[in-house]
């Protein structure tokens, strides 16, 4: 519950910057955290190796494209 409540924050934090930039690439993977914090709310492992995954995946895509 509280990798949840955490995960979808900085999802969160990521779409409203992707929108308020006009940036696609955080906006879109705002929207993948917030959508994985719900499909793997039952293992918060999976949840945070999700996360760091698609956390890693923005930087890198925003700083190549």
């Amino acid at each position: 519950m509280i990798a949840s409540i955490i995960w979808g924050g900085v999802g969160s934090v990521f779409a409203i910057y992707g929108w308020k930039q006009h940036a696609m690439i955080p906006l879109f993977g705002g929207i993948a955290l917030v959508a994985g914090s719900y499909f793997f709310s039952t293992s918060a492992l999976g949840m945070s190796l999700f996360s760091i995954a698609t956390i890693i995946a923005i930087f890198v895509l925003k700083k190549y494209y």
